[in-house]
């Protein structure tokens, strides 16, 4: 009897040390972000590590933002920092200028870049182009950012792209992230920066969640602005590309590995100033090159990407010629059906490999 006692009193100590092995394991350095609150928690840390940062836009406070993006920072930081403004975009836009000018850091939001044609004026005229006409002497530390793109089932005059567009324009740095780490870090440096910066997000790519490591997660973090980042890494074709469309290229990439074509994926992460050596090195590795973008094809990112590997060391490497992958050349239309065909595939990326190796 007293064996058995002994027996059952070493069982519930045993039992005793893995339970408190088991509560106090160590927890997984990385964790799921969405990129909806990869954005957030940037501004967040921004607005609490530098009281100069402030956000102003249309629902931004109250109503936590038309996508979310704001949840929480009204009732933290209240209405100094925080400001709802009314729905027009060249009076907000050009406020956020002024306020720049005067030594504050506005982050500014457009509820979508299609809305940012209002206010044009003062992103180009104003922002982009007065720090040359000072000679120096007088920065815009300004942050315009917003959902770029097309979405879904918005029709025509909500669906463009902006990256070709603002991409073209001294005086402006342009972002394009594509996932959670990519919001967190760019959004940190932009803010930081002492340029004006057109932040580029994705309305699609809002709630999607990626992990995120243990050192992307540091206060601290940021990317620097003009790098781009190797995906994935291949040897017989390299796909470059920005904002969602990273998504398809990865996904094209996995398909065509399964058939022994191993692409190199390179998210661009910045349209202005581009990464040109990162790309020209692929290139020199794989002899291929396609560029995938939402927006349309004439004078678009991929146009000039091509431009570039034609000008540059690159261009004497490859074995076919450049391919771009792009939205259709017509205003988005409203029916679904139509609209699916008018944004690049996954299998439209697959078709245009295939064609370029004759397989």
């Amino acid at each position: 009897m007293a064996s058995f006692r002994r027996f059952v009193q070493t069982g519930r100590n045993v039992a005793s040390v893995l339970l408190r092995r088991e509560f106090h394991k160590t927890p997984s350095a990385s964790a799921q972000v969405t990129v909806r609150d990869a954005l957030n928690l940037a501004m967040d840390e921004e607005m609490e590590r530098d009281e100069r940062v402030f956000l102003l836009g249309e629902e931004v406070a109250q109503y936590d933002g038309a996508y979310k993006v704001s949840r929480g920072l009204w009732k933290k930081y209240g209405d100094n920092r925080i400001m709802d403004t009314p729905i027009t975009e060249m009076g907000f836009a050009g406020i956020a200028v002024g306020a720049a000018m005067a030594g504050l850091r506005p982050i500014c939001e457009f509820m979508t870049f299609n809305f940012s044609m209002q206010a044009i004026d003062q992103v180009i005229n104003s922002a982009a182009k007065t720090y040359y006409m000072s000679a120096g002497l007088q920065p815009v530390p300004i942050v315009f950012r917003g959902p770029n793109g097309s979405s879904a089932g918005v029709a025509a005059q909500h669906s463009q792209c902006f990256a070709a567009w603002y991409g073209h324009c001294p005086g402006l740095k342009v972002v394009s992230p594509w996932n959670a780490e990519d919001a967190r870090g760019l959004l940190k440096a932009a803010i930081r920066d002492d340029n004006p910066v057109v932040f580029l997000e994705n309305e699609l790519m809002y709630g999607v969640a990626f992990e995120m490591s243990e050192e992307s997660q540091a206060k601290d973090f940021t990317i620097p602005i003009g790098k781009a980042k190797i995906e994935r890494q291949g040897s017989h074709f390299t796909l470059v590309s920005h904002s969602r469309c990273v998504s398809f290229c990865l996904d094209a990439a996995a398909v065509l590995a399964k058939e022994g074509i191993e692409c190199e994926v390179i998210n661009l992460r910045t349209i202005r100033p581009l990464d040109v050596e990162a790309i020209e090195a692929s290139v020199m590795k794989t002899n291929h090159l396609i560029t995938v973008e939402g927006g349309w094809p004439q004078f678009g990112v991929g146009a000039e990407i091509c431009a570039r590997i034609m000008e540059g060391p690159a261009f004497n490497y490859l074995d076919a010629p450049a391919i771009r992958v792009t939205g259709v050349d017509i205003p988005m239309p409203y029916a679904k059906i139509l609209e699916d065909n008018s944004v690049p595939q996954v299998k439209d990326i697959i078709f245009s490999v295939k064609k370029t190796l004759n397989v």
